[in-house]
């Protein structure tokens, strides 16, 4: 079992623009040509920041449209937010704030020997990566720049560095990187 975080950024290290949008990821790739259907068979559980959470309600579930959809994870997931969010009655979302380290205890039993999804939010992956939780990053880097934006990790992580474990090609816009991430010491 690991507690991975898998996401995209651009070169530049942005996982969405400074406004939230997505929009420069999509014409990149398809997602089907990632390794994303062989992990999320591996996931358990998952977790998210606020703007993750309601960047998938105004994009992918649009509640009360004609063109809504449903969530799409069948694993229990945890919303972080410091903010009263809109829940779905038709999904196991867990709403939490603050320390990481009970809500991953948590995750890890409803995982049931089956990984933690880190779905997005820079500034929470951090923070499992603080409290010594984070084993594993998984991102695609797309060839675009955003010069400003959301950040892939705002942390400083140099001691011990992380160890890069697989490198591979995914269609034209993308380089799949797998990175071990050790025990802080």
């Amino acid at each position: 079992m690991k507690t991975q975080y898998y996401t995209a950024c651009s070169l530049d290290g942005f996982i969405a623009t400074d406004d939230h949008s997505l929009e420069w990821l999509f014409p990149l790739g398809d997602i089907n040509d990632t390794s994303y259907p062989g992990f999320i068979q591996g996931v358990g559980a998952l977790a998210m920041g606020s703007s993750t959470y309601e960047w998938m309600l105004r994009h992918v579930v649009k509640p009360g449209t004609k063109e809504g959809a449903a969530w799409p994870y069948q694993q229990p997931a945890w919303v972080f937010s410091n903010r009263e969010l809109p829940g779905l009655p038709s999904a196991a979302i867990h709403f939490v704030r603050g320390d990481v380290r009970p809500v991953h205890e948590a995750m890890t039993l409803a995982a049931r020997g089956k990984n933690v999804w880190l779905v997005g939010g820079g500034d929470l992956a951090g923070q499992f990566h603080d409290a010594g939780l984070l084993d594993e990053i998984i991102v695609q880097v797309g060839s675009v720049t955003l010069a400003s934006g959301k950040p892939l990790l705002p942390r400083r992580i140099v001691s011990p560095p992380m160890q890069l474990k697989e490198a591979k090609l995914v269609g034209p816009g993308f380089a799949e990187l797998t990175y071990a991430v050790p025990a802080k010491q």
